[in-house]
């Protein structure tokens, strides 16, 4: 099989490297990667934006599937573009991405399918935004959530106690010419689950936790995502069976019935609240950093499940096997980020890291042209990713990889999975002990987008 996958970052760097691990392995293309989807797969100088370049390198290839890896092409309409070619292509159309490309579009749907949500209200005029915020939250006693109506890759939410902040940050966004979604707070951890869909169907992978506070113990701004984990041996019984009965099945559906099917993974971010499980977000593509930690743990193999999607048939690909171990990425992100980010400075100690027994995901790197140093080329530079026996195994192996790269300036988290791995544990040694239902590892407030360019 000939696979071409569209993108640049730690995402399309997951997605390539576990299709390589396929048996037989496919042919594998990129468009326009990174220097760590070089190792894997050749790739072709045609930019995520290029939709015109996208058609023809697939014409010139004549690949058996197309995967779009980011958000921005396909709500650009990459997708619909390389069907109308006749390609089979793993990503939604233009149509269906907006279920991400528009915040309130994707609340009118999740109303009509019946599925649970935080309310809302969408402003957009400066004169409202008082108004909006007391109206989701009229006590003023919890965090305010101000979302950028649009695309804003990773950074455009913010959740604050302070009111003049989020009243700045709804005007900012308005100002910008966009709109705004406020919400209600929702309290409780967070799940991200990938569901798998051929327009009709849905499959879900298995559900990952990410850390989206640029700080330990989830202090910090908001970022694209610091780190993820996999399995959550926290999460209530039957929850991936919910999802896909309360939250995914009944989108595809609305969508189908609306003439707009979905053909790709409906990214369902989700907060196990007090009140029950509320949809914080979809996402019309992978997550990152948790396709790092999903797809390391995938058993069974890849490209057919998206094949039979793209082709519009699950049922013709096998369900998805897990392996028992856990999985831990921590990102290596660049001085600064996320507010002023610093690029352009050499990456050593990839292969120290990768002697320890991780692996490293590269998600904004470059080679520099004179030389072939590697650079950081964006806010989020690399993803350590770790396997062990458990969490806490896989945590502790995650971060020796992350303190073994060497970038000036660079920064990690130190508490991914922390909390999950030892309550693990202490459950194990203390069986008749009630297991914690929320995992503190979850930052209660909702997450932003969780698609920076990566």
């Amino acid at each position: 099989m000939k696979i071409l996958v569209i993108g640049s970052g730690g995402r399309e760097h997951a997605i390539i490297r576990r299709l390589a691990a396929d048996r037989p392995a496919p042919e594998l293309h990129a468009a326009p990667g990174n220097p760590g989807i070089a190792q894997l797969a050749t790739c072709h100088d045609i930019s995520v934006d290029d939709l015109d370049g996208q058609v023809r390198l697939s014409q010139e290839l004549a690949p058996d599937l197309v995967v779009v890896g980011p958000e921005a092409p396909l709500v650009a309409g990459s997708a619909d573009r390389l069907r109308e070619a006749g390609f089979a292509v793993f990503g939604p159309s233009a149509a269906a991405a907006v279920l991400e490309g528009s915040k309130s579009w994707a609340k009118e749907i999740m109303a009509a399918a019946g599925v649970p949500t935080a309310a809302s209200v969408t402003v957009t005029a400066p004169d409202q935004l008082d108004a909006g915020l007391d109206r989701v939250n009229p006590l003023g006693d919890v965090p305010f959530v101000v979302k950028a109506d649009g695309l804003a890759a990773g950074k455009g939410v913010v959740v604050t106690s302070d009111r003049a902040a989020a009243v700045e940050h709804g005007e900012a966004v308005l100002d910008a010419g966009g709109s705004v979604v406020l919400e209600e707070y929702l309290d409780g951890p967070e799940v991200s689950l990938f569901c798998v869909s051929d327009g009709t169907r849905v499959v879900p992978l298995a559900p990952a936790q990410d850390f989206k506070r640029a700080l330990d113990d989830d202090e910090g701004p908001n970022t694209g995502g610091m780190g993820a984990y996999s399995p959550l041996p926290w999460a209530p019984e039957g929850l991936v069976d919910e999802v896909i009965s309360t939250v995914a099945q009944p989108t595809i559906d609305e969508l189908a019935a609306r003439g707009i099917p979905f053909v790709g993974v409906l990214y369902c971010g989700l907060a196990i609240t007090s009140r029950g499980m509320r949809v914080v977000e979809f996402n019309a593509r992978f997550g990152d950093p948790e396709t790092q930690v999903v797809l390391e743990r995938l058993a069974s193999p890849f490209a057919p499940l998206l094949l039979a999607a793209a082709q519009g048939d699950l049922s013709t690909a096998p369900a998805p096997q897990w392996h028992d171990a856990a999985a831990v990425t921590v990102v290596v992100a660049c001085s600064g980020y996320p507010a002023a980010a610093r690029t352009g400075d050499v990456i050593a100690g990839i292969e120290a890291a990768e002697m320890l027994g991780t692996h490293v995901i590269h998600a904004g790197t470059a080679r520099r042209t004179e030389d072939g140093a590697l650079l950081s080329s964006g806010g989020r530079v690399l993803s350590v990713v770790a396997t062990g026996e458990d969490l806490e195994d896989a945590r502790v192996l995650a971060l020796a990889g992350a303190e073994a790269i060497a970038l000036e300036g660079c920064q990690h988290r130190h508490d991914i999975a922390r909390t999950a791995a030892r309550n693990a544990r202490d459950a194990l040694s203390a069986p008749s002990a009630s297991s914690a239902q929320h995992s503190p590892d979850a930052h209660p407030a909702p997450t932003p987008d969780d698609g920076a360019p990566a």
